[in-house]
């Protein structure tokens, strides 16, 4: 009895230092070392190849993307950069998403948005493309860490729409 209480107090000593030195070491940091830059580079929307386990989500304009998505955009009235920027606007007010693109392209952002507490982090493209009956939107974000993001992204995704709407 006395070496399954010795045993058990060790188990919980370890996981303890665990958790201690995972938020000392920052999470950042951490997830940077057993997975990669949090910032995963841009897509190329037009080769798009979706995660083949629940950790990603698309949303798209008509026309804007080939194959499933997982949420359909409208068409919007603001010219794709004016578009872009009023998302910048919006999603640049939570202190967990920054934008990560060099901002060479008008038409496209890239922007990494971390969860509060464990600080997973997601990358999401946003391209904007001009036409004739208005400007379609393609979003897509993917998680760096993990098997499943338990609807993560496309919930993200559905509230920026909401927002841009």
């Amino acid at each position: 009895m006395k070496f399954l209480l010795r045993f058990a107090l060790i188990l919980v000593a370890i996981l303890l230092l665990g958790i201690g030195g995972f938020f000392l070491a920052g999470p950042e940091r951490v997830w940077e070392l057993f997975g990669a830059p949090a910032d995963q580079g841009a897509v190329d929307f037009s080769a798009l190849i979706r995660s083949p386990t629940p950790n990603d989500a698309l949303a798209c304009s008509p026309g804007a993307c080939d194959g499933e998505i997982d949420a359909a955009l409208p068409l919007y009235e603001d010219a794709p950069t004016a578009l872009l920027d009023r998302l910048d606007a919006i999603v640049l007010v939570d202190p967990d998403v920054a934008r990560v693109d060099d901002g060479g392209r008008p038409d496209y952002r890239r922007y990494v948005a971390r969860t509060p507490l464990l600080r997973f982090p997601d990358t999401i493209d946003a391209q904007a493309l001009p036409g004739d009956d208005g400007t379609r939107l393609r979003l897509y974000s993917r998680s760096l860490v993990g098997k499943s993001d338990l609807g993560a992204n496309a919930e993200r995704l559905n509230a920026w729409a909401g927002f841009l709407q």
